[in-house]
């Protein structure tokens, strides 16, 4: 018999707790076995596999190659089931859609939010969840099955196997500062200004931090003085309108917020640009919800595009 036939929903369960822990005591304890039990299944589903799942060590457990592999098909797994349970009450609760948006701090202002009037216009009844992250984190998520699609910067974007992705428009970056600050005077601006004051950076190995970097080294200079590293726009805005630190934001995000005069863009070449864009899994049963989503989101930008011209 197929060893497949033989896994339970419980039985997942057991697997990504074992993942989790390390250890086979702490994984019945949360999963209200024993550990007798726990062992004894855990023996027979690798043999049924035909390999270790998990290395055996004093510290615990460690998964093998054979492991990591089977504990994210049971992650997705589960992670399906829980959105299948949420769609079916979704629906109950008479509401056609339940979609889950993952975006990163670039997108949140004004892209996608624009997109879900645009879905919302297309599905009156549907539910639309949003949540905000790095770009690494959120794509984790979305091979995961948490969420439907990420919407975010593609510049340190590396293909993967299990997603689609597609550019959606491509902007220049921006230093930014508060209304009043001393350097929206000066005529002209050079590297040796805005080195005077401290800087607020996004965390290293993000997309935005990372054409900062890129445009410092195009022209020879060293890290900036930075005082913040900071992924919280929010935050960074707060930081930005109280004190005289400088910081980086594209040219839409500033150009929102300037409107709002929260911050202002400095007259100063950065060189740099980047680019926006949305993933979603590759898979031949996608959600029905899921080409109108794309969609709206294509319209958003298209028409943000528009306005910016």
């Amino acid at each position: 018999m197929d060893w497949t036939r033989r896994l339970r929903v419980q039985h997942l369960h057991l697997l990504v707790s074992l993942g989790e822990t390390g250890s086979i005591s702490e994984a019945a304890r949360v999963t209200f076995s024993t550990q007798p039990a726990l062992s004894k299944w855990l023996k027979e589903l690798e043999e049924y596999v035909g390999a270790p799942l998990f290395e055996r060590h004093a510290r615990g457990l460690t998964p093998t190659a054979q492991g990591w592999v089977l504990l994210g098909h049971a992650r997705r797994v589960l992670s399906e089931m829980d959105r299948a349970q949420q769609n079916l009450l979704a629906m109950q609760d008479g509401m056609s859609y339940r979609v889950v948006i993952g975006t990163s701090p670039a997108s949140a202002p004004n892209l996608v939010p624009a997109a879900i009037i645009q879905f919302l216009k297309r599905h009156p009844k549907a539910q639309v969840q949003l949540q905000e992250g790095t770009m690494n984190t959120l794509l984790e998520r979305l091979e995961l099955g948490q969420l439907d699609l990420v919407v975010g910067r593609l510049d340190n974007y590396t293909p993967r196997t299990a997603l689609r992705s597609e550019c959606l428009y491509e902007e220049s970056m921006r230093v930014i500062c508060r209304a009043d600050h001393p350097l929206t005077r000066l005529p002209r601006l050079g590297w040796d200004d805005l080195r005077q004051y401290d800087w607020i950076v996004w965390p290293a190995g993000t997309p935005i931090r990372s054409k900062l970097d890129e445009a410092l080294t195009h022209v020879g200079q060293g890290p900036l003085p930075y005082r913040i590293e900071s992924s919280s726009l929010v935050g960074n805005l707060w930081l930005l309108q109280y004190s005289d630190m400088l910081s980086i934001a594209s040219d839409r995000v500033a150009e929102h917020f300037t409107q709002r005069r929260l911050i202002v863009p400095l007259a100063f070449e950065l060189n740099a640009q980047g680019s926006l864009g949305m993933c979603w899994r590759d898979e031949p049963h996608p959600d029905p919800s899921l080409p109108d989503l794309l969609e709206s989101l294509r319209v958003a930008a298209t028409q943000q595009t528009s306005a910016t011209a």
